[in-house]
């Protein structure tokens, strides 16, 4: 069948044309979205939405402006960026959990660590508690700046000032290793 056609019955809400797009697109929009959002299990759901929104407003398709595909492109990138913006992802990402990395710092069983392991000990071994929680926040949990500087209740320009002292002393660290 013609893309055109297949367009054109799907904008007049013909399921089977629904059917056959979403056949057509869906792995390649999922995709995109899982590249923006690094959850295939969010970018499933988003996927899922950008279909619903295609369907409720198809009308708004206007091929003079582009592709099908393009447009639903469009919709599903911008849709993953929201997401990606939300409050709700910015808070699943500040509950990951350190506690790998806190474990590396505070055991004692060298004999039980990988190489691996060894080595983020010794970069991190000899820096200070307040570097720790800079690296454990920014890095590990994922938070912002300004929410690194809310949860240690201090300047935002003290957090980018302790930010880029502390990556200095791991780069230092990594010179000695």
């Amino acid at each position: 069948m013609q893309l055109d056609l297949l367009v054109e019955q799907f904008r007049k809400k013909d399921p089977n044309a629904f059917k056959t797009l979403h056949d057509m697109y869906a792995d390649n929009i999922c995709g995109v979205i899982n590249t923006i959002v690094k959850n295939d299990g969010v970018a499933q759901e988003i996927c899922q939405d950008v279909f619903i929104k295609i369907w409720n407003n198809a009308e708004s398709y206007n091929s003079s402006k582009g592709r099908f595909f393009t447009w639903i492109l469009n919709i599903a990138r911008n849709a993953a960026i929201d997401e990606i913006r939300s409050k709700t992802y910015k808070n699943q990402k500040k509950n990951l959990s350190a506690d790998y990395f806190v474990g590396i710092l505070e055991s004692r069983e060298e004999e039980n660590m990988t190489v691996d392991t060894k080595g983020l000990r010794k970069l991190v071994k000899n820096l200070k508690e307040k570097c720790v929680q800079i690296i454990e926040l920014l890095y590990f949990r994922g938070y912002t700046q300004k929410d690194a500087a809310e949860e240690l209740d201090i300047p935002i320009g003290t957090v980018k000032t302790r930010n880029r002292s502390c990556i200095s002393q791991l780069r230092e660290n990594m010179e000695s290793i």
